[in-house]
């Protein structure tokens, strides 16, 4: 039974005991949003009709549940929106890492332990204390783990606002946090939104390395270098292989540029301190010469190994194609030419091609950090 038809409640106090619960377990920030999302559902299918999505079949599978969540679950009135930082204090400085060639780039958000758990396990703690404050109620627990428009939810919750790259931003954090809902079919009153404050600023579109955010607001997967190291299961499109740099797993650089980001906060949470696998500051060659057991050893609880020892060594081996001309990375792709894999055959085939003839202009663009 709804809690709602059950028994009367002062819901906003409710509200605000969710919001003091979620700062003890760690949460930056607690909103509220409720189901009305009509215009982000027009902006998705438009966004799919385009094929922006690339090959990631799933954003069109679940179709316009995504934007309805009494569709996706039943019963659902409001939407509790969580904020979790993840800037590692103690990482290597992500400019320096872009500037080293021989050096591959980590994204910030996958330097430490899997946020899918981390922040699931935080959200399944604040539902439980709602419930042991009002018996059972209808709630689901979400963690980039289910097709969710966090942005939007979170931005009608008073999070943040929708910055021109996509991403949620704010005046006190930036974008460097994670986002994570509860569905509830609890009668919570709803936080009111801010306001956007990008104004004339589009240094995250000129900052783009491929291009991929085509106009403010508007992101095209197919080109951003995080769909093409970590969705994209084939071929990475070779015009866009020397943009890529030496990013082997996601790109930062719309958010470094940001100047929102100047002055974002470093995580407390330890889970995502740089202590795991010393990716922040990994050698190529060293890398690339991983086999799987080393790869899955070295990734174990992280975010890094939902992709795959395959396309790890894809990466890898593009940025190695973009890295200056030295023998000991023909050595080390040649001594993998005979991979198992046609797709990583493939990549170094071309990786070597680049050492020996490749294109140094476009190699110094792909490697550029932003300023």
């Amino acid at each position: 039974m709804n809690v709602a038809a059950r028994a009367p409640r002062d819901w906003t106090a409710l509200a605000q005991r969710i919001a003091g619960w979620g700062r003890e377990l760690g949460f930056e920030s607690i909103g509220i949003a409720d189901t009305g999302l009509a215009a982000e559902e027009a902006k998705l299918l438009n966004w799919l009709d385009a094929g922006r999505h690339g090959e990631m079949d799933y954003m069109a599978r679940h179709g316009v549940a995504r934007a309805r969540p009494a569709e996706l679950v039943p019963g659902t009135l409001r939407i509790v929106t969580a904020r979790l930082n993840y800037w590692p204090a103690t990482a290597r400085p992500a400019r320096e890492a872009l500037l080293d060639p021989l050096a591959g780039y980590v994204s910030r958000y996958a330097l430490g332990r899997d946020y899918h758990k981390v922040l699931r396990g935080k959200l399944a703690q604040l539902a439980a204390r709602i419930a042991e404050e009002i018996g059972p109620y209808g709630h689901r627990v979400f963690s980039d783990s289910a097709p969710v428009l966090e942005v939007a939810l979170a931005a009608k919750a008073g999070l943040g606002w929708r910055g021109k790259h996509t991403l949620l931003l704010t005046r006190e954090a930036g974008s460097y946090f994670f986002l994570g809902e509860i569905y509830t079919d609890l009668p919570l009153p709803a936080t009111a939104p801010v306001s956007a404050h990008c104004g004339t600023c589009e240094a995250c579109i000129a900052a783009c390395p491929t291009g991929a955010i085509v106009a403010p607001y508007q992101l095209d997967a197919r080109r951003c270098i995080s769909y093409l190291t970590i969705e994209l299961e084939g071929s990475i499109p070779e015009d866009l292989r020397p943009l890529v740099g030496n990013r082997i797993y996601g790109c930062d650089d719309c958010q470094l540029v940001c100047p929102w980001n100047r002055h974002a906060p470093a995580t407390s949470v330890e889970d995502f301190a740089v202590v795991r696998n010393g990716l922040d500051a990994a050698r190529l060659t060293e890398v690339f010469a991983w086999t799987e057991a080393e790869f899955l050893q070295r990734t174990e609880g992280s975010a890094i190994r939902r992709i795959g020892f395959e396309r790890w060594s894809r990466n890898v081996a593009v940025a190695l194609g973009n890295a200056p001309k030295d023998p000991a990375i023909v050595a080390a792709l040649r001594a993998r030419a005979n991979d198992p894999s046609p797709l990583v055959r493939e990549h170094v085939a071309w990786a070597i091609g680049q050492q020996e003839t490749g294109n140094r202009e476009q190699q110094a663009r792909g490697r550029q950090p932003p300023q």
